[in-house]
C-alpha cells in the first residue's frame, strides 16, 4: 500500500520522502485535490516495472504474430452433415 501526500506537503518534505522510498521501501503517491498525480518509487521498483512492461509487450507481439498466421480452412465435403450442423457461415459479398 502506498503512502499518500498532497503535493504542497510533498514539496516541503521531499528529502524525507526520498529517504522513505529508498531506505524504508515505501511507495509514495503525491496527490493534488485528492487525486493521484505522481508516484515516488525506488529505482529497483522502476526497473521491475520496466521489465514487466517489456515482457507484456513481447507477449503481445507474439499473440499478434500467432493470430495473423491463422487462415480460414474449408470444411471437408459432407462434414457439416456428419456433425449435424444445419447452418453455414458465408462471407458477405456482391449478390
Amino acid at each position: 500500500m502506498a503512502y499518500e501526500i498532497p503535493v504542497t506537503q510533498a514539496r516541503a518534505e521531499l528529502a524525507d520522502l526520498i529517504n522513505r522510498v529508498v531506505y524504508g521501501g515505501e511507495r509514495v503517491v503525491v496527490t493534488r485535490h485528492g487525486k493521484p498525480l505522481v508516484a515516488l518509487v525506488s529505482a529497483d521498483d522502476l526497473r521491475r516495472l520496466e521489465e514487466i512492461q517489456e515482457l507484456a509487450e513481447s507477449a503481445e507481439e507474439q499473440v499478434i504474430s500467432a493470430v495473423s498466421t491463422v487462415r480460414e480452412v474449408a470444411s471437408a465435403p459432407g462434414e457439416p452433415q456428419r456433425f449435424g450442423i444445419a447452418a453455414e457461415h458465408r462471407r458477405a459479398g456482391p449478390a
